[in-house]
């Protein structure tokens, strides 16, 4: 019998998908990472999420949250008749993720329903986790969001075992697709760890964990080596590359697990595959285990078994009371993992099992755990928390909240919730500006249009301060003008002698008219860009001017483009090719194939280059830069790793000079595709138009008071 085939790309059942492009051409330049999350993913394009949560009866939903922490299903049942401690990880691994590197990550977006996270091991049977919830969100629909919930579980099994919390914020909306654009790793088999140069610091940016398929470190050392002093490397390192400094670090882990257990109850063996492996029969589950009854004592998530705590779901100081009254000794769990015990433990220490029996357990301590006991830094913190319990409960409630909410950005972009009225300076803490009147805004324009400041100026600005929005984690971009500040008016990348003259020049129009310098920013390139081509350029003003008191230095200076291709700026050679790092930051910054196109092809027309390559015309706006692109008339020759020269056909003489960035649009077949249409003899007003909403869209990226 024949095999059944898709009618339309040929696929099977089976693996083998056939020979496609990217097998035939490996090395082809991948545009889909600005095609993610189209409306034809979405099943609900209509609805307004941020509208539909404000009307959400939030106590109501956490009543039914803390009914359903109680009601354990015998098809998986609940640790100690308490489901709190399974939905605190589920939480922490949902907003885990998140990297400073590239601001990728986190909570924000519900992810952890998708492979790969769906499928990670460390993210062993929370699968189960999810579909408890299911009634809940099945219960308040649209009002709701997977992602929301995800997190908002989490601290209500928080407050209902008495500990500290500051709320949830509300408003987070749900993808409908894998995020492929996020880069986990090189590794092609699971906890692989082809990510280290010389030492355990040389972490490959903007990775975070420590192998592949883990959300933090391995609990039972570097690469399962249960070393204490080692593993306080990994785990400092991880936690800086996720926005925690060690106070938070020792807050977070020594809170976290004074609830719960790990389960390693038997050979890891006999758990079959993850979700996205798992057969159709499974609905979705995945890591059925064939150990005795496979659930309640006979689990198998992390291969590690035990609780960390006498009393694991209740809020106390049991944790690192207990890490440091005893000495521990280092054996291997039920699974054959590395996991530490205490050395004659006293029967009031001693567990009870998690089914409700008479039987008592050790408790334990993961290898990591007992970083924080061997490390000295990590030490003095633990004694200081365990000298002042109040401290310690309220920097764990900071550290979580700023755990969840990382990747949502500044306040101005939460919606709702239960959040308390505090500012912190990871949120980026930004002055509301003045919205100016057309008659006040006409008047900045005039001042900008006397000063002897050219377009390249005007416009180079404007794209220092906008670009540096991550719509991974909503920071950066021009609100709160901290281009100005440090680290940024160093960044070699800003021009930094050009750009003092030019901010010297806004200040004194802002002070003047009363404005900030963040909206003088962008009205000067609304100036320059309608000098350029003749149109006119809308400008939303409200923009306020951050101080450097509240802006981290460290925390800012990880949003520095090494290079930039819409300013053919790089600093050195890297291993990925610059059109790659170009397609990267335009994710970024949420921009489809066409506007990245057309933004690239603008500048240049308005003379942006840092080394000079790809300019071609005479600084006017319109579609020129285009047609001299796809020209005939010349022949490119390679003369560098980054440059490459134009000699015409008939001279043979050099006529220009360009970047991987500029012949980009030329060689591959989709943008040359867009490049065609604006080049067009038809189509040069729709260039400036798309030119205008595209740049628009990049100085407006930040403004979450406006959607």
């Amino acid at each position: 019998m024949s095999e059944s085939k898709c009618p339309f790309h040929g696929s099977t059942t089976t693996p083998n998908l056939g020979t496609q492009n990217k097998d035939w051409w490996p090395n082809q330049l991948n545009l889909e990472i600005l095609r993610q999350h189209s409306d034809r993913s979405n099943p609900l394009p209509e609805l307004n999420y941020k509208d539909e949560v404000k009307k959400l009866d939030l106590e109501s939903v956490k009543e039914d949250i803390k009914v359903m922490l109680k009601d354990s299903k015998e098809w998986w049942p609940a640790d100690y008749g308490h489901y709190g401690p399974f939905f605190i990880r589920m939480t922490w691994h949902a907003a885990g993720t998140y990297r400073t590197g590239d601001g990728r990550g986190g909570a924000a977006t519900g992810a952890q329903r998708f492979a790969p996270l769906n499928s990670w091991p460390d993210n062993g049977n929370l699968d189960k986790a999810r579909r408890l919830l299911w009634p809940i969100k099945e219960k308040y629909g649209n009002k709701l969001s997977w992602a929301d919930l995800l997190v908002l579980v989490g601290n209500v099994a928080i407050e209902d075992m008495g500990g500290p919390n500051h709320g949830t914020v509300m408003g987070r909306e749900d993808i409908w697709q894998p995020e492929k654009d996020i880069y986990w790793g090189a590794e092609d088999e699971w906890l692989g760890d082809k990510r280290y140069g010389d030492t355990r610091q040389s972490l490959e940016n903007p990775l975070a964990a420590v192998q592949m398929g883990l959300i933090y470190v391995n609990p039972q050392g570097p690469n399962g080596n249960p070393d204490p002093a080692l593993s306080a490397q990994d785990v400092r390192e991880t936690f800086k590359r996720m926005a925690m400094n060690d106070e938070e670090t020792v807050a977070l882990t020594a809170g976290g697990h004074t609830f719960g257990k790990a389960h390693g109850a038997g050979d890891e063996a006999l758990v079959e595959a993850e979700p996205e492996g798992a057969p159709m029969e499974l609905m979705g589950l995945g890591w059925k285990n064939k150990f005795a009854s496979g659930l309640g004592v006979d689990t198998i998530t992390s291969g590690i078994e035990g609780p960390w705590t006498t009393n694991p779901i209740k809020w106390d100081m049991g944790y690192l009371e207990l890490l440091f009254k005893y000495e521990w000794e280092c054996k291997k769990s039920p699974a054959g993992a590395w996991q530490w015990h205490p050395i004659n433990c006293a029967a009031e220490d001693m567990v009870p099992q998690v089914d409700g029996s008479d039987q008592k357990v050790l408790p334990m301590m993961t290898t990591a755990d007992m970083s924080l006991k061997f490390d000295p830094e990590y030490k003095k913190i633990c004694e200081r928390f365990l000298a002042n319990p109040d401290e310690f409960g309220e920097t764990f409630a900071r550290a979580w909240f700023k755990l969840l909410h990382r990747d949502m950005g500044p306040r101005s972009n939460y919606t709702t919730g239960d959040y308390k009225d505090v500012e912190y300076i990871w949120q980026d803490p930004t002055p509301t500006g003045k919205i100016l009147t057309s008659s006040e805004e006409q008047s900045v324009r005039e001042a900008i249009s006397n000063s002897d400041l050219s377009v390249k100026e005007m416009v180079r600005t404007a794209w220092s301060s906008a670009s540096t929005f991550r719509s991974s984690d909503n920071r950066g971009g021009a609100n709160g003008s901290r281009i100005r500040l440090s680290p940024q008016k160093d960044w070699e990348v800003n021009n930094p002698k050009e750009l003092a003259k030019v901010l010297s020049k806004y200040e004194i129009i802002a002070t003047n008219h009363n404005t900030s310098i963040a909206d003088v920013i962008i009205i000067a390139a609304a100036v320059a860009i309608e000098k350029a081509c003749g149109h006119k350029v809308e400008v939303t003003t409200g923009r306020g001017d951050a101080s450097q008191e509240n802006t981290d230095i460290d925390s800012f200076n990880l949003l520095k483009p090494k290079a930039c291709g819409f300013r053919n700026y790089s600093e050195k050679e890297f291993a990925v090719s610059p059109e790659e790092i170009l397609l990267d930051k335009a994710q970024l910054l949420g921009l489809t194939p066409s506007e990245l196109t057309v933004l690239v092809g603008g500048m240049r027309a308005l003379g942006i280059s840092h080394t000079g390559d790809g300019i071609w015309t005479n600084s006017k706006l319109d579609n020129s830069w285009f047609k001299i692109l796809l020209s005939m008339d010349v022949e490119w020759n390679v003369t560098g790793y980054n440059s490459y020269e134009a000699k015409d056909r008939n001279s043979g003489k050099v006529v220009r000079t360009a970047s991987r960035t500029d012949l980009v649009f030329g060689s591959n077949s989709e943008l040359r595709a867009i490049a065609e249409v604006y080049a067009q003899n038809d189509n040069n007003e729709k260039f400036i138009s798309d030119f205008i909403k595209a740049w628009n869209k990049v100085m407006n990226a930040d403004r979450f008071d406006l959607a």
